[in-house]
């Protein structure tokens, strides 16, 4: 099985969220189930179906949580040494050359991406462009609207 990249932080998420998965949904659903059952005919029983197929994506979530979190590779940005080159977990400050617009990215893993928090997936276009640059590098990156240009302009381990 191959590595999933994660940054201390994204790990930390998904262990919350698996031990509130395990120790609140799980036992909440069953309670839910066990109520449905207790109002009889199961074949026409919308409460039980409902609880069943929650609790169906409650263990798939908990098996797929685990799988990653069994298979992680965990990277604490602020202990990386990649002398200035752009890396997972790094934080990358760029200029867009053509708006003048400067923006900050972190680089990090598939479940850890929100665009909204300015973090994103390594597998990202952008992220893809970026890996083992330097700042003053400058950057190509295919988007929907045509090829943007960055300039690096800092790399951050935080």
């Amino acid at each position: 099985m191959s590595t999933v990249p994660l940054t201390k932080f994204g790990a930390e998420l998904l262990k919350q969220e698996l031990h509130k998965l395990k120790s609140k949904e799980r036992p909440a659903v069953i309670s839910a189930i066990a109520e449905a059952r207790a109002h009889g005919d199961l074949s026409e029983n919308a409460d039980y179906d409902a609880a069943k197929e929650r609790q169906s994506f409650i263990e798939g979530r908990i098996a797929d949580i685990d799988g990653k979190l069994s298979a992680a590779q965990i990277i604490d940005p602020t202990t990386l040494d990649a002398e200035g080159r752009v890396v997972f977990a790094s934080t990358v400050h760029l200029e867009d050359l053509e708006t003048g617009q400067k923006v900050t990215y972190q680089i990090v893993g598939e479940d850890e991406a929100d665009i909204k928090e300015s973090k994103v997936s390594i597998t990202s276009p952008i992220a893809r462009a970026l890996i083992g640059k330097y700042a003053g590098d400058v950057v190509g990156v295919k988007a929907p609207a045509g090829v943007r240009e960055y300039e690096v302009l800092n790399v951050q381990y935080i």
